[in-house]
């Protein structure tokens, strides 16, 4: 078995400022977005449609107004209102982790549209453009929940050679941040940059994401302590599960329309 290495979460110190790490992996999300970004700009189907540096440092401070707005509501509207209710102050800790990603997902999403009508792009082309550039991100913030101990995974087999013991927890558990920073993160950027790598109908990238996000985070849920579950048919499914599986339906149905579009044009 392993054990965690529980790491100071405080990065450095400055006086009376601390740097958390996990705060330092937001800065990582948002400085590989504006890498690949740019590297985006030069395929010729992107070129062509207009966008520039300035458009992705521009819309850089919209997704973040998104990430952060968004995921820290969906946190505490998701997964604990109650306790958020009895001690409203914890909202505002965000260097302590708990950060939603539907409700960063959701909180894009409305930048996006609002920095779209402001910069007069079509809003399909913005979502394709960014939907390869959250993946890593992702991974980023998953690492960041490690570092903070944070989301220990079910209970794991005492054979299983990557098995943890984790902070607080006396048995070994699964390592559920770093299955999801490899698997919801690593490997969805991969697939996702090779199909954006080529010209494809409009909002097909966008919703290969939304796809293949759910998906993911549907599987990579059974290895995580679920805030809560629920009954349905029969079938116990958990919080994450339940908010992606509108995910891979809404997905499948835009990427139906978009090739569908594209054989009607």
């Amino acid at each position: 078995m392993l054990i965690h290495p529980n790491p100071d979460p405080v990065a450095f110190a400055i006086g009376p400022l601390s740097v958390h790490w996990y705060g330092l992996m937001y800065m990582v999300a948002f400085a590989q977005f504006i890498m690949l970004g740019r590297y985006r700009l030069r395929l010729p189907h992107v070129a062509a449609k207009g966008w520039t540096r300035e458009h992705i440092d521009d819309m850089l401070f919209y997704g973040v107004l998104g990430v952060i707005l968004g995921g820290r509501i969906g946190e505490v509207l998701f997964y604990g209102l109650p306790y958020y209710l009895d001690n409203p102050l914890e909202v505002f800790k965000v260097w302590k982790g708990g950060m939603s990603f539907h409700g960063g997902f959701l909180g894009v999403l409305i930048a996006m549209s609002l920095w779209a009508r402001k910069a007069k792009m079509h809003l399909a082309d913005v979502y394709d453009f960014i939907a390869p550039l959250v993946p890593l991100g992702y991974a980023a913030g998953r690492i960041g929940n490690f570092i903070n101990h944070e989301l220990p995974g079910r209970v794991a087999s005492a054979d299983l050679p990557w098995a943890m013991i984790w902070p607080g927890v006396d048995h070994p558990v699964h390592p559920s941040p770093l299955y999801q920073a490899l698997v919801d993160g690593v490997l969805l950027f991969i697939i996702l940059w090779i199909f954006a790598s080529k010209a494809r109908p409009r909002l097909a990238v966008g919703s290969l994401f939304v796809i293949l996000y759910g998906c993911a985070r549907f599987c990579t849920e059974y290895f995580r302590t679920p805030d809560y579950e629920v009954s349905f048919a029969g079938l116990t499914i958990s919080a994450g599960q339940m908010l992606s599986l509108p995910m891979i339906v809404v997905g499948a149905l835009l990427l139906f329309w978009s090739y569908r579009q594209k054989k009607s044009s």
